[in-house]
């Protein structure tokens, strides 16, 4: 019995990096069990479709066929495994590098083989920009023969870019999706337009580079129900800390606090003009899902159009549109319960009464939570 509640498309992270996989890792229990971690702060969080965009395969790959086998609490998970890059480039180090495509032809075909990638990432970002320094970028034809090569096998291709001209260089050489939103600077009346017409849906990842001032100026915003429950105790101090004194002391941290009302606005006009927004954050929990929204909502964008962004679009960007993101019948029952109207003010969104994953109500109580184990939301 809902009467009184409001129902909502559970929530997609369209662009997440999965904590304890984005390195390698020494102890493998260990990156397992921070991930598991992880993907259960997700689903706490009324998350049930996440997109991991480039990981270290053995760490996301098993960890994707346990969700896939019933093995383990975590939202539906989607992922690039390796992303695909050319040496030098951003993200090599997780990479599978391509310099010729037709000498290394058979590295694609075993990336494809062994890891199936739900959507391919490839990385196309010259760097040069903010505090970092100038990198290998990957020629634009190179990049295009790898996207029709993966669109041949039915596997779509989300491009990582940060600026207007590689936009739309992604763009016209065929990109599903863009990774990033526009962050360098103002995007122009003419780009507009054309996301507006071509409707390539991009990731918002907003909260990635907002992160860094919040914590260095607000870190009170750990102590938030669900970062309490999300992360532990101990790491909550180190992030008030020792993490804290690092951002503060970045170059980095204070260019992006400039850039972020820049992006915002970058992401409203696209939005307003038309263009498809999805939620992603570019993290690894379910608390940075809320946040994208509540950034979301600062750059102008009412809140049901955020949920929106939160729910169908991030399933047009995965291709998973005639599954997710939507209350309709024929997809899967992911859906979100909340005791508060989210189109009044997206904060309601974290007001749950319970979260369904697959036609089946979560048990929070049984959910590994770093942060400390919780009561049941929902008694049937």
């Amino acid at each position: 019995d809902g009467r009184g509640k409001y129902l909502i498309p559970g929530l997609i992270d369209a662009h997440i990096h999965l904590k304890g996989g984005v390195a390698p890792q020494a102890d493998a229990a260990a990156a397992r069990a921070s991930a598991t971690q992880a993907l259960a702060s997700f689903l706490y969080a009324g998350v049930t479709s996440v997109y991991d965009a480039g990981n270290q395969a053995d760490v996301i790959l098993p960890l994707r066929a346990d969700e896939r086998a019933g093995k383990i609490a975590s939202p539906r998970i989607f992922a690039t495994g390796n992303l695909i890059t050319y040496p030098g480039s951003h993200g090599d180090s997780m990479s599978v590098r391509i310099s010729d495509f037709e000498k290394d032809k058979a590295l694609l075909d075993k990336h494809i083989a062994e890891q199936q990638p739900d959507v391919l990432k490839i990385t196309y970002d010259e760097e040069g920009w903010g505090s970092r320094p100038m990198i290998t970028l990957m020629p634009q034809p190179l990049m295009e023969q790898i996207i029709k090569y993966y669109n041949k096998h039915g596997i779509r291709t989300t491009i990582h870019v940060s600026n207007e001209a590689r936009s739309l260089e992604a763009s016209y050489s065929g990109a599903d999706s863009l990774a990033h939103p526009d962050i360098q600077g103002p995007v122009s009346d003419s780009f507009v337009k054309l996301m507006a017409a071509k409707k390539v849906p991009f990731a918002s990842t907003l909260t990635i580079g907002e992160n860094y001032s919040r914590l260095a100026e607000h870190p009170e915003f750990l102590d938030q129900p669900l970062y309490v429950a999300s992360f532990s105790a101990a790491d909550r101090e180190t992030m008030k800390t020792k993490v804290r004194a690092d951002y503060q002391a970045r170059h980095w941290t204070w260019w992006m606090k400039v850039m972020t009302p820049v992006c915002l606005e970058n992401i409203r006009k696209i939005d307003a003009a038309g263009g498809v927004v999805a939620l992603g954050t570019d993290q690894s929990s379910g608390p940075a899902t809320h946040r994208e929204m509540e950034l979301l909502v600062q750059a102008g964008i009412k809140p049901l159009e955020v949920l929106k962004i939160a729910t169908h679009n991030a399933a047009r960007l995965l291709g998973k549109e005639d599954e997710l993101g939507s209350v309709e019948a024929g997809k899967f029952a992911d859906l979100v319960l909340l005791s508060a109207d989210p189109t009044a003010d997206i904060n309601n969104a974290k007001q749950i009464a319970w979260v369904m994953k697959a036609g089946q109500i979560i048990d929070e109580s049984k959910l590994p939570l770093a942060g400390a184990k919780q009561a049941r939301r929902f008694a049937e």
